[in-house]
């Protein structure tokens, strides 16, 4: 007790916190800001409980393309727990962590997209407050922390609190989690409150395999009092709801759907805040918090109308108050998730983000009747809001809080702790936050208007079907982003249905084609990779992990030429079906692992070496190395056996020195492009990932705007300059700390290993880490574990072939290097000559029609060659300008020819039928263009009649085109003769009231202008 006392005299809270339930005690009570809620989890844990600070990761998710965004406190600590963080990394070094997350949880397994707005608790961002254990402490301390900030720091009455627990499952053989219970029990929670659950409320996993457990949750009865609420657990009231999960890893599940005991017991805890503060705060709805009210202040703000009333259901008349949730919710996402780097795209995240966007737009627009622009203007208040949430950064407290405590000021809780703000990232993007959601709100109404005409078009056509078709409903949704229950409002205005189990079946179809990409592309990348048990297993035998500094044992000769040390290693052990094996087999696929190796590992963005081992005193028997992969500080190399592997067998390894050196070359040259990149357009741009391999580099970086043709070659011709100097390229490994302090320095948002490799084109590492150094600044110097050139001369050369915008904002370059960047140059001539030959002759003319369409196809050839060639971007840019110009002057000239050969045909058509209401015929015509253009001479120049003229070609086909006059219309449809006639001839035909064309196939033409004549009776 005594203890407990003092645990609140150091974290107590100001004055006037008190829960919702404690409001009849104190009814001026002042309700904490969700700051402060948040200040006293982190520091709680910090403080008193010796947990490390973490900061939140971005919601892009760090080396996992199974997630598309960080939707849980754990995804960041992944690695811990199953194994394979790198041993030197800080993440290794874990053991009791604290932190507030940024998730999002649309798309996907989670995703609460559709939910959100229409109750008052879903959210497609949120933030997860959570405490870890990694292989420390276990269930009855994280049971005891929790209980113990809730009751006794935040002060929530204990009778409001029920607690779930895991109650088995037979068919799993495992049985109840009783010690969590009795645990519970034991620290004075009633019998009455403390309730099991099965194993789909109760048991936690992280995927289909990987670590897993039971866990034990925390409800909070918002009503209370006297009342027993056990029976409203887990069965979606509002009134009672969870409010922290606490996870207990304690097994792996494995392939078969086994589970196996894990090596190392973790904890994983999750506490949304919303939720937390909506308890806190004397609230029934999370959107009534400081958290949402700034923000539902500035809609009202801005569009005016009625203010937000909390209105849920039938009783929000017009969807008013669903609207103000939505917007709310939705653009509390877009700023962090752009912040952050996701912009709205075409796939993947980018996908999810660009319907979140829209479906914000929808509500701003379609309900609270907005103006343009106004869900961007509500960015500063979000940012206001979030920033307002400031983070501990530095305390000067010890680990066990025994100075340094929270107490209460006039200004919260401060005691001895800097604060900082908890989102920099935000404050730093408003205004690129800002243009992005306003020119995608601008591209959405825009495709808004392109979706509506092809549907009014669509409608024309349709006849008298009632379904409107599947394919052009799927097309708009997949292409224009254009919402399907939009689609669904406006038909049903013209008594059309869509047919929405079609649409479900092509959904399901595309998921599964999705899944199947997915999938390939993971096997395609995918590697042998130690499991967490036989991760475990290695570090309790003592296994070593591998050393592999001889991946950097190179040098450069005075010839030029790079030399690669050999190298010789022991095998370790062998790992074949997720088991470590002392002996593999001839003809089994396996990993070995060695004691020492010379090859690169894929990571970091450059891909695995190729090469082959050989045993010791057996050089004629190679063991190709068909992948490299790194875990948990072991590398693992595949190979087939061709024969019988032991472990303690000497290996000679043989890197494929050609493959190396390219993709050494490659990496410094991405390098390079980096340091040009932000030479060019400005310090704002920033890389967003890369790949390396022998064939080429990949970029992505952000831009402010789009990169121009002279901007791709002003980058060029930075790195050319540091290539001709044959700048030295110093590499050394540096404390991370130490590291982090150089000016310049450009660094990923990524894990590294302390002591940490630092690559500096040009200026020694030493300079750069002195005190207040600039060097830095002036060239590229990064934090890489990649392979990289001693000097940069080696790169020679260096092309961007590909330039383009993969999301408003981010942009992708991929280049060549030596003598694949010479070819391209030489192409990029070549094409060029061609292109000013063509010019020549477009510009020369031609009073022949054939002779200037085959013009226009050159055209149209050499514009696909252009745009498919690996050339110069820049060069491709200003030769697709070019040709794009010639195209419209080729066009500009048949034109031209097509309509003079019409009017000398229209005229002898006039003479022949002089003066008659109806005009029907046989031309020669060359294509449908031409034949439509007699007609339309042939009634202009002979007006009221309505003509139908046919066209019989070589190949047997027989064009169609007429016109019909206005005073015809309505009985008189040109869509109807043509669609008739061409009927006639086996053919279709389409068009309008006024003018149609189509086609058909007969050798009866007398048969088909007798039909034509007939229906033009019966209509006239």
């Amino acid at each position: 007790m005594a203890a407990a006392g003092h645990m609140r005299g150091l974290l107590r809270v100001p004055p006037g916190w008190r829960c919702g339930s404690c409001r009849a005690r104190s009814s001026a009570a002042a309700c904490p800001p969700a700051g402060q809620v948040r200040q006293a989890f982190l520091r709680f844990f910090q403080e008193q409980h010796g947990h490390r600070l973490v900061p939140s990761a971005p919601v892009r998710p760090r080396g996992d393309p199974g997630l598309l965004f960080v939707n849980a406190g754990m995804n960041q600590f992944k690695p811990i727990l199953l194994g394979t963080a790198h041993p030197r990394s800080e993440l290794a070094q874990y053991q009791r962590v604290v932190n507030s997350q940024k998730c999002v949880r649309a798309g996907g397994k989670h995703n609460d997209l559709d939910d959100v707005g229409r109750d008052v608790y879903h959210h497609t961002f949120f933030e997860m407050l959570g405490n870890w254990s990694f292989g420390d402490y276990f269930k009855e301390e994280a049971c005891g922390m929790a209980w113990e900030l809730l009751t006794q720091i935040y002060e929530i009455p204990k009778d409001h609190l029920y607690i779930t627990y895991f109650g088995g499952d037979a068919s799993l053989g495992l049985s109840p989690d009783e010690e969590t219970r009795d645990i519970w029990l034991s620290l004075g929670v009633p019998p009455s409150h403390v309730l099991p659950f099965p194993l789909r409320e109760n048991f936690w996993e992280m995927g289909e395999t990987g670590p897993c457990g039971p866990c034990t949750e925390i409800h909070y009865d918002h009503v209370g009092g006297s009342r027993h609420a056990a029976g409203l657990v887990n069965q979606d009231s509002p009134d009672v709801v969870e409010i922290w999960n606490l996870v207990f890893m304690q097994y792996s599940r494995e392939t078969d759907g086994s589970l196996r005991p894990l090596p190392q017991h973790h904890v994983d805890t999750g506490m949304g805040l919303e939720r937390l503060v909506t308890v806190l705060q004397s609230k029934r709805s999370n959107y009534d918090t400081d958290l949402f009210t700034p923000i539902l202040d500035a809609i009202h703000k801005g569009c005016g109308g009625p203010g937000y009333q909390g209105l849920v259901g039938a009783a929000d008349v017009g969807s008013v108050n669903m609207a103000y949730r939505v917007v709310a919710d939705h653009v509390r996402t877009l700023s962090v998730c752009i912040a952050d780097g996701v912009y709205p795209g075409m796939s993947g995240a980018e996908l999810v983000l660009r319907r979140i966007l829209r479906r914000a737009v929808r509500f701003c627009f379609e309900v609270l009747h907005a103006p343009p622009g106004f869900l961007a203007s509500l960015v500063p208040a979000v940012v206001e809001v979030l920033h307002l949430l400031e983070l501990p950064q530095r305390c000067h407290g010890t680990a066990n809080g025994r100075r340094g405590g929270i107490h209460a000021t006039s200004k919260g809780w401060r005691g001895g702790c800097e604060t900082g703000d908890t989102y920099p990232e935000l404050r730093k993007n408003t205004n690129q936050i800002m243009n992005i959601i306003n020119d995608n709100e601008a591209a959405f109404l825009s495709s808004l208007l392109r979706g509506r005409r092809i549907i009014d078009r669509t409608l024309q056509q349709m006849g008298p079907s009632k379904l409107f078709p599947v394919e052009v409903a799927w097309s708009l949704y997949g292409n224009l982003g254009f919402p399907l229950d939009l689609i669904g409002l406006m038909i049903e205005e013209k008594g059309i249905q869509l047919d929405w189990a079609a649409l479900d079946q092509l959904a399901q179809e595309d998921a599964k084609r999705k899944a199947r990409t997915h999938q390939a592309e993971q096997l395609e990348g995918s590697g042998v990779r130690l499991d967490v048990h036989s991760l475990a297993q290695l570090q309790r035998d003592g296994v070593p992990t591998t050393d592999d500094s001889p991946k950097y044992a190179y040098t450069l000769g005075q010839n030029g030429r790079y030399a690669f040390s050999p190298c010789q290693a022991t095998i370790l052990m062998l790992y074949k079906d997720q088991s470590l094996q002392k002996e593999v087999g001839a003809g089994q696929r396996c990993g070995v692992l060695l004691d020492r190796t010379s090859f690169y590992a894929e990571q970091g963005g450059q891909a695995h070496d190729r090469g082959y081992l050989v045993l010791l005193g057996q050089q004629d028997v190679l063991f190709p190395v068909e992948s490299v992969q790194f875990s948990g500080g072991y590398v693992i190399h595949e190979v087939t056996a061709p024969e019988t592997l032991q472990a303690g067998d000497q290996v000679l390894l043989f890197v494929d020195e050609a493959q190396r050196l390219a993709c050494m070359v490659n990496h410094t040259a991405t390098h390079l492009l980096s340091f040009a990149l932000r030479r060019v357009l400005g310090d704002q741009t920033e890389q967003r990932g890369s790949h390396v391999t022998a064939e080429q580099l990949r970029f992505d970086f952000s831009t402010q705007a789009p990169v121009t043709t002279q901007q791709l070659q002003e980058v060029e011709g930075v790195i050319q300059e540091v290539v001709d100097q044959n700048e030295i390229v110093y590499m050394a490994e540096v404390p991370l700390a130490l590291a982090s302090g150089i000016q310049g320095l450009r660094t990923m948002d990524e894990v590294y290993p302390d002591p940490v490799r630092v690559v500096s084109v040009g200026v020694p590492i030493e300079s750069a880490l002195m005190p207040n150094s600039q060097a830095a600044m002036q060239t590229s110097v990064e934090l890489c574990c990649g392979t990289h050139l001693l000097q940069t001369g080696a790169v020679q050369d260096l092309t961007i072939t590909s330039e383009r915008q993969l999301v408003k904002g981010i942009s992708r370059i991929i280049a060549v290097t030596r003598e694949q960047a010479k070819l391209a140059r030489e192409v990029g001539q070549s094409l060029a000559k061609e292109v000013d030959s063509l010019s020549a002759r477009v510009k020369q003319g031609s009073s022949s029609l054939p002779e200037v369409q085959s013009l226009s196809k050159e055209v149209g050839h050499l514009t696909e060659e252009v745009g498919n060639t690996v050339m110069p971007q820049w060069q491709r840019r200003e030769l697709q300008a070019i040709l794009k110009a010639l195209q419209r002057a080729a066009n500009t000239a048949i034109r031209k020819l097509e309509i003079r050969q019409a009017a000398e045909k229209a005229q002898g058509l006039l003479e022949k039928h002089s003066k008659q209401p109806v005009i029907i015929d046989t031309i020669s015509s060359d294509s449908l263009s031409i034949l439509m253009k007699v007609v339309n001479q042939l009634c202009d120049k002979s007006p009221g009649a309505s003509v139908l003229l046919l066209s019989p070609q070589a190949s047997g086909e027989v064009l169609c085109a007429c016109q019909v006059s206005k005073s015809a219309l309505p009985t008189f449809s040109a869509a109807d003769w043509a669609l008739a006639v061409c009927t006639h001839m086996g053919g279709n035909a389409g068009g309008s009231g006024i003018v149609a064309k189509g086609t058909g196939n007969t050798k009866d033409l007398q048969g088909a202008l007798t039909a034509a004549l007939e229906f033009a009776r019966s209509r006239l």
